[in-house]
């Protein structure tokens, strides 16, 4: 069989275009079908940095500075504020969509085809897009993902907003001042706090007992704390079961509570883009939510591959490119490297920020002997960086063991996502939490709450070792009393 490609990567998701351009670099020949990346993403960074920054100027009061205002109007303040924001938001979009565009890409070699397409299986296995047959060694499935709609009674006739077009829909019309957020998803809990900031009444209504299930529940209660101090009501463990349209206002029925309110935002989970690939004509089996792949990325068809969000999961970039990257090089050459998530983080990029990587303290005690496990905790409040920045509000949270091997780590702060990368870095070295209490980091900076943590790990080593101490109080007793 001629092939004309080593691979052929479907979905034009950020994924898709890392494996793309990875793969030119190996000299490969690959075509990408269907180039058309989302960057809602952008949308959610930047609004929250626009946030952010109007906090701190209506914090600015505690430090002395005061502004003066000319418009009296708050309402029509935060609709110019909010437009203003959406610009920025849809600027930096289209800066990255054209580094993305298919004319970058094909300079660098990338056989760019726009169409939707499906897999064959006779007389061999290939992708048909726009009459054109695509045979391939392999085929990597990088399609994304879009919004799943629960089975609610009232929800379609009354209508509702999802994560793929609520910044379009929002674009040109005024901001509702009302909102009810039905989802426990990272970017439902954003979301909420972007509009909040803005001068929106937000409810959030999560079917969990926390904000999200694999959080720790120490720092899902700690930003959710955060989340009603900033005006969201959060109401958690609750499901809704019906929605109505009464006197041209929508009513929510959420547990044992009727919400009225102007805007419903559906952010309750994803489901993949693969309904029209044809695929249980290759052999490709798939569950409501994800793609069936081994660890080495595969799908039940060995020779096609699948990364990103469309294999299940949160929408995280860095995840999606790590599942690319290895997906890509056991398509190109031989299917030996295995994903291994236990050292890669995520965050939710809310404020502050919550970064995660590893296990959690719950899922390490159920792994491990209970008095194997040491949890180091220490808070932002205690750390001078955090002090001068306003930013004392968190927790970092480091699970070890006694014999100093890093676990996971949780933290909730403002440079979390920083601070979790030197976390997940030295859990993929292995390096030992003593080597952590060795830092010299700079002052002031946020990354002496990890060398206060570490240190954290002797203090309670030598706590529970009784004739350690006992050893250490007569040794220096003896010196003390030691005739130089």
């Amino acid at each position: 069989m001629t092939i004309d490609y080593d691979v052929v990567i479907i979905g034009g998701s950020l994924a898709g275009y890392y494996a793309a351009l990875a793969a030119t670099q190996l000299r490969a020949t690959v075509a990408l079908v269907e180039p058309k990346v989302d960057y809602r993403f952008t949308h959610y960074h930047a609004l929250t940095e626009i946030g952010k920054l109007a906090q701190k100027l209506n914090d600015a009061a505690s430090f002395g500075i005061h502004a003066t205002h000319t418009d009296t109007s708050e309402e029509c303040h935060i609709f110019m504020a909010w437009q203003e924001a959406i610009l920025y938001a849809q600027c930096i979009a289209s800066n990255l969509k054209e580094q993305h565009s298919p004319a970058i890409l094909a300079a660098q070699g990338v056989d760019i085809i726009v169409g939707s397409g499906q897999f064959q299986s006779s007389p061999q296995l290939a992708f048909t897009v726009n009459n054109r047959q695509l045979r391939a060694r392999t085929y990597l499935l990088a399609s994304g993902s879009r919004p799943e709609i629960p089975e609610i009674e009232g929800l379609q006739t009354t209508g509702y907003l999802t994560l793929s077009n609520i910044w379009q829909s929002l674009k040109e019309a005024t901001l509702p001042k009302n909102w009810v957020i039905i989802g426990g998803i990272p970017q439902s809990i954003e979301i909420a706090q972007i509009l909040a900031r803005f001068g929106c009444s937000v409810t959030l209504v999560v079917k969990y007992p926390y904000l999200l299930p694999n959080i720790d529940p120490e720092i899902a209660m700690l930003l959710q704390a955060q989340l009603e101090v900033e005006g969201v009501r959060v109401l958690t463990d609750k499901t809704v079961t019906q929605v109505k349209l009464i006197e041209n206002k929508k009513w929510i029925q959420a547990g044992d509570k009727a919400i009225e309110t102007d805007e419903i935002l559906v952010a309750t989970g994803q489901q993949p883009n693969i309904e029209s690939l044809n695929l249980a004509t290759v052999g490709v089996k798939w569950h409501r939510r994800s793609l069936v792949v081994n660890d080495k990325l595969q799908t039940t068809n060995h020779r096609i591959y699948a990364c990103g969000d469309v294999i299940g999961g949160y929408d995280c970039a860095n995840i999606a490119n790590y599942e690319a990257k290895i997906a890509l090089n056991n398509a190109l050459f031989f299917p030996r490297l295995r994903v291994n998530y236990s050292s890669i983080p995520w965050a939710m990029f809310s404020v502050p920020m919550l970064a995660q990587v590893g296990l959690t303290e719950a899922q390490a005690k159920r792994l491990f002997s209970r008095d194997e496990v040491l949890v180091l905790r220490q808070y932002f409040k205690t750390v001078a960086a955090a002090q001068l920045r306003d930013e004392t509000t968190g927790i970092c949270k480091l699970i070890v063991l006694r014999n100093g091997e890093i676990l996971g780590a949780s933290i909730l702060n403002a440079e979390a996502g920083e601070l979790i990368n030197l976390i997940a870095l030295a859990m993929s070295q292995k390096i030992k939490v003593k080597d952590l209490a060795n830092l010299s980091p700079v002052y002031p900076s946020f990354s002496e709450i990890l060398e206060q943590a570490a240190r954290e790990w002797s203090k309670q080593k030598l706590n529970s070792n009784i004739a350690l101490q006992e050893f250490l109080e007569g040794f220096f007793h003896f010196r003390r009393n030691w005739n130089l």
